[in-house]
């Protein structure tokens, strides 16, 4: 199902996966910054255990509990957890079966390592588990019982920083990872409820890349993967985006030999340059080279078009990323209409 056939309002899943060193979590926070503007409350979990949203929004390490980490500029409410296995374990005992005292004990002598280590679609059903858990989570609800669909939601949206593009789909297909774990019981039933979520309309996996010939076929492969699993693609983020020094004319030029460093030598002399020849071989080299790469880029976006999803395009920020670039980013997307 094409992001653009259905009603971008119905995500409140949005599941942020790339490539390494593609900004994949400065990503997802501008993504949850940008969905909590106009007074909304939004959730952004961290699942690798990396500790990335605290260093972006400048905090200590998140620990496992929902705490507010940003109020966007237009109003709203961002709160951050970092899951993981062990502490999400802990939690489903106690929520459906009053065995946190139990869980603590299997921790103790490390059964919970251990089970997530043999077993590892048990780690990813415990941690999409949280994620799906607060989609559903209503006011009103009893500690026990997490899908009373009475109430409002307590998250207007949901935002995942999720594994990397060559582990997304084995990742959130939990299904599939359990199925040869247990076809019946709590534990099939907790995957069965999870899956329903990310199978829904209400859940969306965009993918962040750059202009980058691995980066982009790491995309293109993943959505197949994604598609091929049943599960809806949202858009695609370029990221980190470098505006051209030069009208397309004159890049057009450079790449096809045309360039007249003739007329660029005789510009510095007359500019007072002493080394006007030696510098403008200089810059014709650096021109051409910035030729290439544009022309790379270009071709790199064909191949993304060829995929008909909606495309977000976020720029290159010089300074590296912290809270205020965080907003900017937030608000390019907005712009762009998230």
């Amino acid at each position: 199902m094409s992001a653009r056939d259905r009603d971008r309002d119905a995500v409140r899943l949005h599941v942020v996966t790339g490539k390494g060193g593609t900004g994949k979590t400065t990503v997802a926070a501008s993504l949850a910054l940008a969905l909590a503007s106009g007074g909304r409350t939004v959730l952004l979990v961290e699942v690798e255990g990396r500790q990335g949203v605290a260093r972006l929004f400048g905090t200590g390490p998140l620990p496992y509990e929902e705490r507010e980490i940003a109020a966007p500029f237009e109003g709203g409410r961002v709160r951050a957890l970092a899951a993981d296995a062990e502490s999400a374990l802990l939690e489903y005992l106690e929520m459906f079966y009053g065995m946190r005292r139990a869980g603590q004990v299997l921790t103790r002598f490390g059964a919970v390592d251990f089970a997530t280590t043999i077993a590892p679609g048990m780690r990813d059903v415990l941690l999409t588990g949280k994620a799906t858990e607060a989609v559903r989570r209503r006011t009103g609800e009893r500690r026990r019982s997490r899908d009373s669909d009475t109430g409002r939601h307590v998250y207007d949206a949901v935002v995942m920083d999720a594994p990397p593009t060559g582990r997304i789909a084995q990742f959130l297909n939990v299904n599939a990872e359990v199925a040869g774990l247990a076809r019946v019981g709590p534990i099939r039933h907790h995957a069965d409820k999870v899956m329903a979520t990310i199978r829904s309309a209400q859940t969306a996996v965009h993918f962040v890349t750059v202009l980058e010939e691995m980066p982009a076929q790491e995309t293109l492969d993943g959505i197949g993967e994604i598609r091929a699993a049943g599960l809806n693609v949202g858009s695609i983020v370029v990221n980190m985006v470098r505006p051209p020094f030069f009208p397309d004319p004159v890049l057009g030029s450079v790449a096809e030999g045309r360039f007249d460093t003739d007329a660029l030598v005789r510009g510095l002399k007359a500019a007072g340059f002493e080394d006007a020849e030696e510098t403008a071989r200089g810059l014709a080299r650096e021109v051409g080279e910035h030729a290439l790469r544009v022309a790379g880029e270009s071709a790199i976006r064909a191949r993304l078009d060829v995929l008909d999803l909606p495309r977000l395009q976020l720029p290159l920020l010089s300074g590296g990323v912290g809270p205020d670039a965080l907003h900017v980013l937030a608000g390019r997307l907005r712009e762009q209409g998230v």
